[in-house]
């Protein structure tokens, strides 16, 4: 089994939830830590676009198809700009979304946005930048905060699954809104990114909604 870290020893002496998670499965490994997991900055806000609003299974699978457009790999911002609409629309993706691509596209090709410049930034002014691109809203930027930036205190309250696995694992009646999930994340700074990760992974073995 893999050791506990000072950030997992934290979790588990402010609460008790947590430490009932990480003791029957063990911490999580380097394999399964996702943060940090798409060191390119505009391949992860390109697959967070897709993400919006589906299931981790069902985005990766659109991202497949979208990249088979370019043979198989992420298309860079000119690409995407000289790909017909149409053809992103039959990979999966809504007209929204292929309209939230293009502006990403047109903001790096065009120099409004500098995705190098973000890890000098604070979580909040990240997000500030980043919700500036059409179509990417708070939970797309803290998707890009854990899984490219690797920031280690980033609970995003309007993330289906932390709010359906808080819900098991606290026995709530109903799914936690924003300020519940804040109430509940206060303990665990300044490692919520790792709490959101074992609430993840204890959908694992959820049940089927």
């Amino acid at each position: 089994m893999n050791r506990l870290t000072e950030a997992d020893e934290h979790l588990r002496s402010v609460d008790h939830v947590l430490r009932r998670l990480i003791d029957e499965r063990g911490p999580i490994d380097p394999e399964t830590d996702r943060r940090g997991s798409r060191p390119d900055a505009y391949q992860a806000l390109a697959r967070a676009i897709v993400g919006q609003q589906l299931s981790t299974k069902a985005a990766a699978s659109i991202w497949g198809r979208v990249t088979e457009l370019f043979d198989g790999g992420t298309p860079s911002p000119s690409q995407l700009l000289g790909v017909d609409g149409q053809a992103l629309r039959d990979a999966g993706l809504s007209w929204s979304k292929v309209g939230f691509l293009k502006d990403l596209a047109e903001r790096l090709e065009d120099g409004r946005l500098d995705l190098g410049r973000l890890s000098e930034l604070s979580d909040e002014d990240v997000v500030a930048e980043l919700t500036e691109i059409k179509g990417v809203g708070r939970w797309t930027a803290e998707m890009f905060l854990i899984f490219h930036l690797a920031r280690p205190d980033v609970v995003s309250t309007g993330d289906l699954g932390i709010r359906r696995a808080a819900q098991i694992a606290y026995g709530l009646e109903g799914l936690p809104g924003p300020t519940d999930l804040d109430r509940i994340a206060e303990p665990w700074r300044p490692h919520r990114t790792l709490a959101c990760l074992y609430l993840w992974r204890s959908l694992d073995n959820a049940p089927a909604q």
